[in-house]
């Protein structure tokens, strides 16, 4: 087995791409190995690394499907919802709490 190509950190040449670098173009790697790598030196630690993608192997992203966007939605109505009152909070409960605002502090509520 042939070792990666390593270049430095933003020395890298045309024609490779990181999976975020894909994903914004609308691609994504399609199964192909990784084909280079990235090192951007650090003081007192190892050298951080990204893994690059040939661009020109690379495939377009699946659509969503119908069933997905569904998880997806169930899956959000699932994180809104408080598992203590069963109401939907209008936002994603925070794990901290493990449950709403008003359901977690009870005793801070106005009643005015």
């Amino acid at each position: 087995m042939a070792a990666l190509p390593v270049f430095r950190w933003r020395l890298a040449p045309d024609g490779y791409a990181t999976r975020r670098q894909l994903r914004a173009r609308g691609l994504r790697p399609g199964g192909q190995a990784v084909a280079a790598q990235l090192e951007r030196p650090r003081r007192r630690r190892g050298p951080l690394v990204a893994y690059l993608y040939r661009i020109d192997l690379a495939r377009p992203v699946r659509p969503m499907t119908a069933a997905k966007w569904a998880a997806v939605a169930k899956a959000n109505a699932a994180r809104r919802t408080c598992p203590q009152c069963r109401t939907d909070a209008g936002y994603v409960i925070p794990t901290s709490l493990g449950t709403c605002v008003p359901c977690a502090y009870p005793e801070d509520q106005c009643t005015a």
